[in-house]
């Protein structure tokens, strides 16, 4: 049977949608200003799942995020749309859904994604926010942003390099005007490169090859999102019926998108219907319509409160499994956090994951943390100044943060703020140990005055000759631990100059003198 005009226009709000997320996340990216257009954030500020969490993990929230009350008042009304027609993370699986060849026998397991909602929650609670790991939004600008578009820059870099090297002729003429094309529209102004960027690729492909297994695997069996849509939308106005001339014949099933068993009556479940409208397009009786106010049987919503309460539980024990670690007494003196970041707690109380900091970090030298932090701090924003510094006139990142993990520094506040210090390696320095002329460390300071000082002293050189040189010396009051000494320090392999986080102005208690 074709494609009903619901259908169609399904397809077009998909795209329209996908399109909007694609144009804002090549716009969350440094123009060499000090300001952004509208960043992908906007997404998260009308994710209903990331304010709750925040609100309960932080106690507040950004004003902007108040904006997901209109997602949810929508839900209330129409039910599960936003699944069917916005999801940007829902319309690649619904492209993903494209290739599968067979039909599996379905898990069965819908409730699964009402216990992660759960469990979620009752970590959130008690302060850890665990949201942004599962949440779709979070989940797809990160995969996006530390995985697939370093990749597809990378790949592309290199695939008009070998074009031009080769020297064809007519074809590397149009190479070379495709790529001009390409990079003042979709290439970022440099490569970026991320230790986990294989990980993120890896997890969402393996998100979407969840499909060729059973349509919308993710939606029907985990998202956390779509759970909590699913209790919102249940009693929703706008209903699934079914005319008289229903043969029960399964088409409808087939069809399905969600886990909502369309084909038996009294079975219907509305919290699992994306109104996707397929099981109007496949039904061979015409008996299927979408209509307000109307009434028919569907099947309760059990999910046995021993389970609910066991995964709330779970969440709530899982806190302090989480905060038992090392890190919780002695914090790692490499885990350098973004200018503007909150203490650790509330920082990991408030951060989603999403990679956005990352994405816009000029240098590159925001990565996602591994285990720096704990298991509670993975992926969180890390600064590794040896892979980048932070630009000292730069306040990106905390334009982009949804939250306020990274507060939204002035200028003048930024270049105030200290995320570390930097301290001179007397065995690796060259004119320390060496007796070799370098002053690079103070030549790429960026502060004034600047924080690294050169003395000058008289040492004997291998050869026995006395040398007069500079050395240099980090003033402690001066230094905000920016890395662009130890990013441009030439001792190649560990620097001679490194930074660590004594001195951040987050934590007044962690300094090197008390």
């Amino acid at each position: 049977m074709g494609r009903s005009r619901i259908t169609l226009a399904r397809y077009a709000s998909q795209a329209a949608f996908l399109g909007l997320f694609l144009w804002l996340f090549l716009s969350t990216e440094s123009t060499g200003q000090d300001t952004l257009g509208p960043p992908v954030r906007l997404f998260l500020d009308f994710d209903p799942l990331i304010f709750l969490s925040t609100v309960l993990a932080a106690h507040a929230a950004p004003a902007a995020f108040f904006l997901s009350l209109i997602t949810l008042g929508l839900t209330a009304v129409l039910g599960r749309a936003f699944c069917g027609w916005v999801c940007p993370l829902g319309t690649l699986h619904n492209v993903a859904s494209r290739f599968k060849r067979r039909t599996a026998r379905p898990l069965g397991v819908h409730w699964l994604k009402y216990l992660v909602l759960f469990f979620v929650l009752g970590a959130a609670v008690f302060g850890a926010e665990l949201a942004g790991w599962l949440d779709p939004i979070s989940l797809l600008i990160r995969s996006l942003a530390v995985g697939v578009y370093p990749a597809f820059a990378y790949g592309t870099e290199a695939f008009f390099g070998a074009m031009y090297a080769a020297d064809l002729g007519v074809l590397t003429d149009a190479s070379e005007a495709v790529y001009a094309v390409a990079r003042d529209t979709v290439l970022p102004f440099r490569a970026p490169h991320y230790y986990q960027g294989w990980l993120m690729t890896g997890l969402f492909v393996l998100v979407l090859v969840l499909n060729l297994y059973e349509r919308r695997s993710w939606c029907r069996y985990i998202c956390p999102l779509g759970a909590l849509l699913g209790l919102v939308g249940r009693y929703a106005p706008l209903k699934r019926s079914v005319a008289e001339g229903c043969t029960e014949c399964g088409a409808c099933a087939r069809g399905c998108h969600g886990a909502a068993t369309p084909h038996v009556k009294g079975s219907f479940r509305p919290g699992e219907c994306y109104l996707c409208n397929s099981c109007d397009d496949v039904c061979p009786e015409g008996a299927v319509r979408y209509t307000f106010g109307a009434r028919h049987a569907f099947a309760p919503m059990d999910l046995g409160r021993r389970r609910v309460l066991a995964s709330i539980a779970a969440g709530a024990a899982t806190v302090p499994v989480l905060r038992a670690g090392a890190s919780s007494v002695a914090p790692n003196p490499l885990l350098i956090r973004p200018p503007g970041s909150l203490a650790e707690a509330e920082f990991l109380g408030r951060c989603v994951r999403c990679g956005q900091c990352m994405k816009v970090c000029i240098t590159g030298g925001l990565q996602p943390a591994f285990m720096q932090a704990g298991l509670e701090g993975l992926w969180t924003p890390v600064l590794v100044p040896r892979v980048g510094y932070c630009e000292y006139r730069c306040t990106l990142c905390g334009q982009v943060c949804p939250t306020g993990a990274i507060e939204r520094l002035t200028l003048e506040r930024k270049l105030k703020t200290s995320i570390g210090l930097a301290m001179v390696d007397l065995s690796r320095c060259l004119p320390h140990a060496h007796a070799r002329p370098c002053i690079v460390c103070e030549e790429v300071c960026p502060t004034s005055p600047k924080a690294v000082v050169l003395e000058e002293k008289v040492m004997t050189a291998p050869d026995g000759a006395q040398v007069r040189l500079r050395q240099p010396r980090v003033d402690l009051e001066k230094c905000i631990g920016c890395g662009i000494c130890e990013a441009e320090c030439p001792v190649t392999g560990t620097p001679a100059i490194t930074v660590t986080t004594l001195g951040e102005t987050r934590h007044p208690e962690n300094r090197l003198l008390i």
